[in-house]
């Protein structure tokens, strides 16, 4: 199907035949719909090419976001230089590998240097990038770098626990799996104890029953 000039049949049911950059996504998904042996033209799948480009589109709305302007449109002057935490934000994306989702907690803390972010911006932060097509290494570490660029703090923790689905349902198919990965900047990266305590803080809810 990648091949240029490979034709497609119109939804449109259009006269002559269009190309694939030619196409309307709809009419691709219909295509797709027919190379796995289904009919378009019944009941259940008459919409369904459109009801998946909406679909798909608010998943991988994150590439019309810019990250850092929305960082920046929130930054307050501070004197403290304490850690601050958001744990437990819930993350949906999808695999670039398979397009299949993985989903999870994502939990960020930095040390202020001067300027914090309006709390409720690091959870839009983790939803611009993980409505893109991803892998989690890279998630983690465009959450962590974004951050470090837009306040310069002493130092920035991003930590995901994830499960995905292309492990779940297909392949290895091991359904009690998860994946973590972790990005550690400045003072977390060089300091120990505060890497530690950055985990304990995260590991905390266990014991508490949350």
């Amino acid at each position: 199907m990648g091949e240029k000039g490979r034709q497609v049949t119109s939804v449109k049911k259009t006269e002559a035949p269009v190309t694939l950059k030619q196409a309307e996504m709809q009419e691709l998904l219909e295509e797709l719909l027919v190379r796995l042996g289904e009919d378009p033209e019944r009941d259940g799948l008459v919409r369904t090419p459109e009801r998946m480009e909406r679909a798909l589109q608010y998943l991988t709305r994150g590439y019309q976001q810019d990250a850092e302007k929305i960082l920046k449109d929130a930054l307050f002057d501070v004197s403290y230089d304490e850690m601050v935490i958001v744990k437990d934000i819930e993350m949906f994306s999808l695999c670039e590998h398979h397009m299949l989702p993985f989903f999870g907690k994502v939990h960020v803390a930095y040390i202020p240097n001067g300027k914090v972010i309006g709390l409720s911006k690091i959870p839009r932060l983790v939803d611009i990038f993980a409505r893109r097509l991803q892998v989690q290494e890279r998630l983690t570490t465009q959450i962590a770098e974004t951050i470090q660029r837009a306040i310069e703090p002493q130092g920035v923790g991003v930590v995901i626990e994830a499960r995905h689905l292309c492990m779940m349902m297909r392949g290895v198919e091991k359904q009690h799996s998860a994946a973590v990965t972790s990005s550690m900047l400045g003072v977390f990266r060089d300091c120990q104890e505060t890497r530690e305590e950055f985990l304990s803080l995260i590991r905390a809810r266990a014991g508490n029953g949350s």
